[in-house]
């Protein structure tokens, strides 16, 4: 039990980092680590001005190492230990029947068993076709033979796939490090009073987000390992087939052929880092720069306007008649039918766009933006409805909000004759500005996962909405 425990301590001083296994080619890079040859000269693959080390994360501007002699005659030694231990285990092997003491001379072909002539005639095998125990080692042997080959190659490509998630982890640490040290650290100190905390929170964010990824990371590459240890176990089994005894052999058939029936790589881990950066309200940011760099084109959706809505020639003016419109007719499940509403021509999937509502003196009116699917037949307003994010003002003095939830607005310090709409699909949120003072009225925070389109409300007073003229249009996908 001493030899046994002290060999498996030597076996894991002389076991490569990268491969795990024993050090073929030893050789030892600068910071004193040591590693296959084969193995190393794999991490470092299509590096080219950074060498880092895979056990300390040291890097170095050249690809250097050189051979070790010394550990390579341990492992050698360690080797020479492993093969003693094999022989004197095959030499304790009895090989007899432990329940009649009886020579295992049978193999039975159903159950691949190793049996002796008592057990034959159980109950059990007595008809199950049996072979002699040479004949069926003998084609085992072949059937063995034909899995070491498949069992090279896929040790080959589990390294192969081991030493790039390596890489990965190097990639992940530069990649948080420039979020951290960089792309958020350096815009947030432009404004460090005003966002002190919001800075701090997300750091956090990106910390917490790192670590989750690395755990994962680290989870995938332990069953990668555990992987290649199973595929290595089950080729040494095969390639040692020529040096155990018959019966050694058929007694680890079964087992080895359920691992090989079993056998399962991994499922391949992927990771995509969001996109952090700063997010400010656009009067901090700059909201004439928002206007002119994603301002569109919106007018209205004739298709979804209620049947009294009058809809001017250019599509961009509207406001309630006491008459049902003529053009009105066609039948339309957008079409809204009891609520005097409409809809925009053009939905948004991506980007970031602004667009502007002239309101005027309106004593009610709701803008926002809505999915496709919400119905038409609204007998009133929702105060709140899934797929639904707007304000309105619905009193002489009263700003509600509407969609996921009702809240009641603060009264503007200027009463808005304009709203501005800025809609950041990516980031999920949606914003409206007070024109009159460029003040910001509210924001939806929310996760959109398909397709909005503007949604304008006149309600029943004959005041008309009026989306502005563009500014400048600056690409926004639909």
């Amino acid at each position: 039990m001493a030899f046994s425990t002290a060999l498996a301590d030597l076996q894991d001083k002389c076991a490569c980092f990268l491969c795990f296994d024993l050090f073929k080619n030893a050789v030892t890079i600068p910071c004193g680590h040591n590693f296959c040859r084969s193995c190393i000269c794999l991490f470092w693959k299509g590096l080219n001005d950074s060498f880092p080390c895979p056990v300390c994360q040291i890097s170095f501007p050249q690809r250097r190492f050189h051979k070790n002699t010394q550990i390579q005659n341990l492992v050698d030694i360690t080797k020479d230990l492993q093969r003693t231990q094999r022989k004197h285990r095959r030499q304790e092997e009895c090989a007899v029947c432990q329940k009649h003491n009886q020579p295992l001379a049978l193999f039975c072909v159903q159950d691949l068993e190793v049996l002796c002539i008592q057990c034959s005639f159980s109950k059990e095998h007595r008809t199950h076709y049996t072979w002699a125990v040479k004949r069926a080692a003998s084609r085992h042997r072949r059937i063995l033979e034909g899995h070491i080959e498949p069992l090279q190659y896929k040790v080959k490509v589990t390294e192969k796939v081991l030493s790039q998630q390596h890489r990965r982890a190097l990639e992940l640490r530069k990649k948080f490090r420039y979020y951290k040290n960089k792309e958020i650290s350096v815009e947030f100190e432009q404004v460090k009073l005003f966002l002190q905390n919001e800075h701090e929170a997300l750091v956090n964010k990106i910390r917490i987000e790192e670590l989750v990824a690395l755990s994962e990371l680290k989870k995938y590459v332990g069953a990668l390992s555990d992987h290649i240890s199973t595929l290595e176990d089950l080729l040494k089994k095969a390639e040692a087939k020529d040096v155990q005894s018959d019966v050694t052999l058929l007694t680890c058939v079964p087992r080895t052929y359920h691992s090989l029936k079993h056998l399962r790589r991994p499922e391949p881990w992927s990771f995509r880092a969001k996109q952090y950066g700063l997010s400010l309200p656009p009067q901090y940011s700059g909201l004439d720069r928002i206007i002119k760099q994603f301002q569109i084109d919106v007018t209205f959706d004739l298709d979804t306007a209620h049947p009294q809505l009058v809809i001017s020639k250019d599509r961009k003016s509207v406001f309630y008649g006491e008459a049902r419109q003529e053009g009105c007719v066609s039948v339309s499940p957008r079409r809204f039918c009891l609520w005097p509403a409409l809809l925009g021509c053009q939905g948004f999937h991506s980007g970031r766009c602004y667009w502007e509502v002239k309101v005027g003196n309106k004593p009610m009116w709701t803008l926002g933006v809505c999915q496709d699917c919400l119905p038409g037949d609204w007998s009133n307003q929702p105060l709140v409805a899934e797929g639904f994010w707007a304000i309105g003002r619905h009193s002489e003095r009263g700003y509600v909000t509407y969609g996921p939830k009702r809240t009641e607005l603060l009264l503007p310090v200027v009463q808005p004759s304009a709203i501005g709409i800025f809609l950041d699909y990516e980031l999920g949120e949606l914003s409206f500005f007070n024109m009159n003072d460029r003040s910001l009225l509210y924001t939806f925070s929310n996760s959109f996962t398909s397709p909005i389109w503007p949604y304008f409300c006149t309600e029943t007073d004959s005041e008309p909405l009026k989306i502005s003229g563009i500014v400048q249009t600056k690409g926004l996908s639909s």
